[in-house]
């Protein structure tokens, strides 16, 4: 993966990461790559594209 195209910054990602669900002990599915998923609904949100295409 090209860590230059990532909009959220290691630093910024460091403060995020624990706010965001998907523990172990959660019922359902467990997120593998939240930051992959923020990173897509920013691309997706910059570009105009629909849901769909992510």
């Amino acid at each position: 993966m090209n860590e230059q195209r990532f909009v959220v910054s290691d630093v910024f990602w460091q403060r995020l990461e624990p706010h965001l669900p998907g523990k172990a002990s959660d019922s359902g599915a467990t997120a593998k790559d939240n930051r992959l998923f923020l990173e897509a609904v920013f691309w997706r949100v910059r570009t105009g594209s629909p849901w769909r295409d992510l």
